[in-house]
């Protein structure tokens, strides 16, 4: 090498590493100007002292195995998914008797609920409960199509009598969450069963099935058997909930090989998911050890506040999942979500134009006893209003 070509590789390094130097942020701190204080706030969670209640997310995973798992792929972080994806919807293909072909994974489950509305609201409209985890069904309508929605119902339970009656030909898909989100009610397996079943035979039928898992009987609860059986039938699963992956975006949708291909002509592909997290969902589609446990905890926590709420004078509907739909009585959940925000407790406010009923989801223990302690004085300040 030359003394001149010495030279300028010497003062090209020189000018790259003062390059990475003056760019370099070190992990957990955002970049700032000069002089300007940086922030020291955790890149990922809760604040410290905060209870975060206001997501239904399972704090205590990812589960150790998934962890590892999660540590092991992110070493192969340079790739695109592969041989992952295809044992991931192997093992849910086996599980229910189905093949890979019926299966179709997303980034979250929201992923592939979204690419349903699109492929189905150019066809006619979408059928819900006046209450429903909608999100989905609105980012898929939002250039076609519309939400048919039921009337109100006094109990907030859903009617599938008077959806049965709602479905007409402009109809091309019902929409059911059971449990359903925001209010945690589960439906009866038996009638669901049968609704689902003539239902199918005039439409699409989607059950969103987020929060099975924490139901007291998870299998009589699901509709995936009438995939299998031929049912004109969609169900939505998640890895963000009981599996306590939400931050690592994984769920998938059960159909029909012909349906799941017509859903697909709007999906990103396999290719769009992380590494890591479909290596999470992998490991801990058959950790039972802590799927039981994360549900165990989910039971102590809405023991505790319903608890805590009867003491305060309050009650919320029966719950099946991570979270429960308080009623506020004659106060505005808006008004309580500032007041218990102003004691470090993150809780949802007002959903559509129900004013009086507060979401609050099962956090870990510590943060659900300061929800529990922060009632009183939160309810004190908040004026009642008329109803």
């Amino acid at each position: 090498m030359s003394n001149g070509s010495a030279i300028n590789r010497r003062m090209f390094l020189a000018g790259s590493s003062a390059a990475i130097g003056s760019s370099m942020v070190l992990p957990g701190l955002a970049a700032a100007a000069p002089g300007a204080m940086v922030s020291s706030a955790p890149a990922y969670g809760p604040l410290p002292g905060v209870a975060k209640l206001n997501a239904n997310e399972n704090p205590y995973g990812p589960s150790p195995a998934a962890l590892k798992a999660m540590d092991a792929a992110m070493r192969k972080g340079a790739y695109y998914v592969n041989d992952s994806v295809t044992r991931l919807k192997a093992m849910i293909a086996e599980r229910h008797g189905l093949t890979s072909e019926h299966i179709l994974l997303s980034s979250g489950s929201s992923g592939g609920l979204t690419y349903l509305a699109q492929a189905v609201s150019g066809s006619g409209k979408i059928l819900g409960p006046d209450l429903f985890w909608d999100t989905t069904s609105r980012m898929g309508t939002r250039q076609q199509g519309e939400i048919k929605r039921l009337p109100k119902a006094s109990d907030l339970a859903i009617n599938l009598a008077a959806m049965e009656d709602a479905i007409s030909d402009d109809v091309a898909m019902v929409q059911i969450t059971n449990p359903n989100n925001p209010t945690g009610m589960v439906l009866a397996p038996d009638e669901l069963v049968m609704f689902t079943k003539r239902a199918s035979k005039k439409t699409l039928v989607l059950l969103d099935e987020a929060y099975n898992e924490l139901t007291d009987d998870p299998e009589a609860n699901s509709m995936v058997p009438l995939v299998k059986q031929g049912y004109n039938v969609v169900v939505a699963r998640t890895f963000s909930k009981i599996y306590g992956l939400a931050g690592m975006r994984v769920g998938y949708l059960i159909a029909a090989p012909e349906t799941i291909e017509m859903i697909s002509q709007y999906a990103l592909g396999d290719y769009s998911l992380n590494q890591a997290g479909v290596a999470a969902a992998v490991a801990s589609y058959d950790d039972e050890p802590f799927l039981a446990y994360a549900k165990a905890k989910v039971v102590e926590a809405r023991g505790l506040i319903s608890e805590g709420l009867a003491a305060n004078g309050l009650s919320a509907l029966p719950s099946s999942t991570n979270f429960m739909f308080v009623d506020l009585g004659k106060r505005s959940a808006e008004d309580f979500r500032a007041a218990m925000a102003q004691r470090n407790v993150l809780i949802r406010g007002i959903y559509r134009d129900y004013t009086q009923w507060s979401r609050v989801s099962m956090g870990e223990i510590k943060d659900v006893q300061q929800y529990v302690a922060a009632l009183p004085s939160a309810l004190d300040e908040i004026p009642e209003v008329a109803v």
